[in-house]
């Protein structure tokens, strides 16, 4: 193993991960990839409103379809992570995704697709997509090591955004000019896999920072909701993130049911919009990239508050024009707030947990969809359009608040505990505080427990 994949020291510049040659060719590829993944998405969603009447519960069921198997199978993803090789882990997620995707294709280009055969096959990639998402996280660190982590994930966003902003445009037009045929966007995406595979394939395996394999034995899941339980930040971490990700992050839904009911517009204009908010998300992660230390607990709260203003405000937009260009801070929001959030719990766990826990981490942030899209989707067929974005954005709001509220009560009886009789002044906390305090520091600034902290309690 090579330094470049493991120097622990943090290098000046905005693309510094990228110096690592195996991390280079997976974004790389990955670029190419998540175009073909967007690309079915949008084609995904049409093809659904298309064979449903335009109904919003129907295109909520397909995304809770994906995004379920979430709920079942993402631990299993990470003890994958933690027990196997990462890379050949991946390989064969990708392949499996890619026959899906051609599968879907096929059938859509033979006239002999049906709403049920959407449902099915969206269970079958979201099976598979929550294997694949806790290994492919933990498999950042294994090719950049923790000293570039939080830039490389950031990069990471980035790329996904970047496709992001490609891949919805490309689909809509492509759709558009196929006169509604979404069979093209899904055959993109099946041949998009093979680069990402091609890149797993010529990574130099010496380079790979390889955390220490973890032997299969039972009970695995209760040690990693005990080593949860006994980190407050990973919990508030996760709180934040299924709230965020339940009621907010259902920009697919959103986004399609007002380009249709509130604007009636076409495949078009849809894809246009989704390329507006994928244009504040890779701006947001652009700025996250300047990030190399793992974020405060309030800049988590601060975030996610400001995300669900955003959503209130664009669900109250009644123009075209403005919804659009709203929906681009709206985007950079949920970028800052989702890679801060990433960051945050990769950086704070121990390499041999760190894929269980991310798995618990997707869970918690995607395990909410079931029920949040539907609902998301409900609200909107029911109430109209606009008010799966304010409702989702209120929910974010409250929740982020209450739990601001929470940190600061911790922050106070943290401040009360260094009074200091008879002067009752305040003083930094020693290297090693006591072991009473240090639980209430540990809670109240996301330390990892076990480690030494000299910050200021203060702060």
């Amino acid at each position: 193993m090579t330094s470049t994949a493991a120097d622990p020291t943090p290098r000046a510049g905005m693309f510094r991960a990228l110096r690592v040659r195996n991390f280079r060719l997976y974004v790389s590829a990955n670029l190419v990839s998540q175009t073909g993944t967007w690309m079915q998405r949008i084609g995904q969603d049409w093809l659904v409103l298309q064979l449903s009447g335009d109904s919003g519960v129907a295109l909520g069921i397909t995304t809770a379809l994906q995004f379920g198997p979430t709920l079942l199978f993402s631990f299993y993803g990470g003890v994958l992570a933690d027990r196997y090789d990462k890379r050949r882990v991946l390989m064969l997620t990708q392949a499996v995704m890619g026959v899906l995707a051609l599968g879907l294709g096929l059938m859509v280009a033979a006239d002999s697709i049906a709403l049920w055969h959407v449902y099915l096959l969206a269970l079958g990639l979201g099976v598979v997509s929550s294997l694949d998402t806790p290994v492919r996280q933990s498999f950042v660190s294994e090719m950049v090591g923790p000293g570039l982590l939080a830039n490389a994930v950031s990069l990471n966003s980035t790329v996904f955004n970047g496709a992001r902003l490609i891949g919805p445009a490309v689909a809509g037009a492509l759709i558009a000019v196929s006169g509604g045929d979404t069979a093209p966007a899904f055959l993109v995406n099946a041949a998009s896999f093979a680069t990402t595979i091609a890149a797993l394939a010529f990574m130099r395996v010496g380079e790979l920072d390889r955390s220490t394999p973890v032997a299969r034995s039972r009970g695995q899941l209760r040690e990693t909701l005990a080593y949860t339980r006994r980190h407050p930040d990973l919990i508030l971490a996760m709180v934040l993130a299924f709230t965020v990700g339940t009621f907010g992050f259902n920009s697919q839904i959103t986004i399609a049911l007002m380009a249709k009911e509130v604007f009636g517009l076409g495949a078009g204009a849809f894809g246009l919009l989704s390329t507006a908010y994928a244009v504040g998300s890779l701006s947001g992660a652009l700025l996250s990239t300047r990030r190399s230390a793992r974020p405060l607990q309030r800049f988590l709260i601060v975030s996610a508050v400001a995300f669900g203003l955003l959503l209130v405000v664009s669900g109250l937009m009644g123009h075209y024009i403005a919804f659009a260009a709203l929906l681009v801070p709206t985007g950079a929001a949920a970028l800052v707030f989702s890679v801060a959030c990433n960051s945050f719990v990769q950086l704070g766990v121990e390499p041999q947990m760190r894929g269980r826990v991310l798995a618990l981490y997707f869970m918690a942030f995607m395990g909410g969809t079931p029920v949040g899209a539907p609902l998301i989707g409900w609200v909107s067929e029911r109430f109209g359009a606009p008010w799966g974005l304010i409702g989702g954005g209120i929910v974010c709001v409250v929740v982020a608040a209450a739990a601001g509220a929470v940190l600061s009560r911790g922050r106070r009886v943290r401040l009360e505990l260094h009074v200091v009789p008879p002067s009752a002044h305040l003083h930094v906390a020693p290297a090693r505080p006591p072991a009473e305090v240090a639980g209430l520091v540990e809670a109240a600034d996301g330390a990892v427990p076990g480690e030494q902290t000299t910050r200021d309690p203060v702060r």
